[in-house]
């Protein structure tokens, strides 16, 4: 669809110039004039290329499908709530998506595929989007999108908050260790070495502990910065050992959830498995299952062959038997949600003591390490 140059009026009287697209320099008139520009030159642009807007938020996703589902049940048009909700966002990313949308459906094109070119959408939304536009049931497959959102934002806050306060008291931790093996350990060990006595073995580690944290901390340091700063780039996901069961609980309850979703929008589980692979970090274990679903396989033989846990193969095999099989797969993402927070619980329970003590461990051994030559030298007076 070609480009279309463009300079005019708006209703304040201001001169205007833009690009837009359209099928002939008629449409772009017209919907200029909808506008409320009066155009007074208008010119074929240069073809050029799509450039792709930038990945939204799980947030900002939430915020779409519900302020359009909103919209449109209200009986506005699709073309006047995008308009609408690119008016009433101060958010300028938000707003420039919203615009560039617009333009496209505008243009001709599907809400699907406007969706699609934009680059900002998750492809898990705008399939389901075609799928709400061939069934006309738009308004409900954007409400179910935004639900399915959301649970996917409360299931990350979980995990950040399970993590947050160990992370700080690690954090603190490691800034009084750091501090005391710099400042303190140093000056009190020019002090040790005036005694000209053999230093207790707490001490000696101690004292060289300090010495190679003085030579190589800084390195150590930027090492990690480097490591961490590589890792986010790469989007590369560090996983903790004591949150293993908790991470695969919480991707099992939201890629369930979300393949309950997809069927009920109407579409096949085999593409449904795709779509939601993504979701999780070992995606391949969910095109196996689609690859066996294809091959004719039932989910839950496809399901136990690629090695998931028997009561979940049980549910899906109940569900699919009894033609249930979005309850089934809703059942187990509600049931697995429950079990991953109680064991986050558990283990947040559990973590502050063990960080107290570690912690505890830790800075007594160096108050150990201080004191013992200032007792034996005490002793050596007397």
């Amino acid at each position: 669809m070609p480009y279309f140059n463009y300079s005019g009026y708006n209703s304040k009287g201001k001169l205007v110039r833009g690009v837009l697209e359209a099928s002939s320099s008629v449409q772009a008139v017209e919907r200029l004039t909808e506008q409320s520009v009066v155009v007074v030159d208008i010119s074929v642009a240069e073809e050029r290329k799509h450039v792709a807007l930038k990945p939204l938020s799980l947030d900002s996703h939430i915020f779409f499908c519900r302020s359009l589902a909103s919209y449109l049940k209200s009986g506005l048009p699709l073309a006047d709530s995008l308009r609408m909700m690119g008016r009433q966002s101060r958010d300028r990313r938000l707003s420039a998506t919203f615009s560039s949308v617009l333009s496209a459906v505008e243009g001709g094109k599907k809400f699907h595929a406007a969706l699609a070119d934009s680059g900002a959408f998750r492809e898990e939304l705008w399939r389901v989007v075609e799928s709400g536009e061939q069934s006309g049931s738009l308004v409900s497959v954007l409400e179910q999108s935004a639900e399915q959102f959301r649970l996917e934002s409360s299931l990350k806050r979980k995990i950040r908050g399970a993590l947050t306060y160990p992370i700080v008291m690690l954090t603190v931790g490691f800034g009084v260790v750091a501090f005391m093996l710099s400042y303190v350990v140093p000056k009190i060990a020019v002090l040790f070495e005036d005694m000209n006595q053999t230093l207790p073995l707490p001490t000696r580690l101690l004292i060289g502990l300090s010495s190679f944290f003085n030579s190589y901390g800084l390195f150590i340091l930027l090492a990690l910065a480097v490591f961490f700063l590589v890792a986010r780039r790469r989007k590369m996901k560090l996983s903790l050992p004591f949150m293993r069961g908790v991470r695969e609980q919480l991707t099992l309850s939201l890629v369930m959830s979300h393949l309950a979703t997809l069927l009920r929008t109407g579409i096949p589980l085999v593409q449904a498995l795709r779509m939601a692979s993504s979701m999780d970090a070992r995606s391949q274990r969910w095109l196996d299952v689609a690859e066996l679903v294809k091959a004719g396989h039932r989910f839950e033989k496809a399901l136990e062959k690629t090695g998931f846990p028997e009561d979940v193969v049980y549910v899906i095999r109940v569900g699919e038997m009894g033609g249930e099989l979005t309850e089934a797969l809703s059942n187990v993402a509600q049931h697995s949600g429950e079990l991953a927070q109680s064991r986050m619980d558990r283990i947040s329970t559990l973590m502050e003591p063990a960080l107290m003590l570690t912690l505890g461990v830790i800075v007594g051994f160096i108050v150990l390490a201080i004191l013992t030559p200032v007792f034996d030298l005490a002793g050596i007076v007397r």
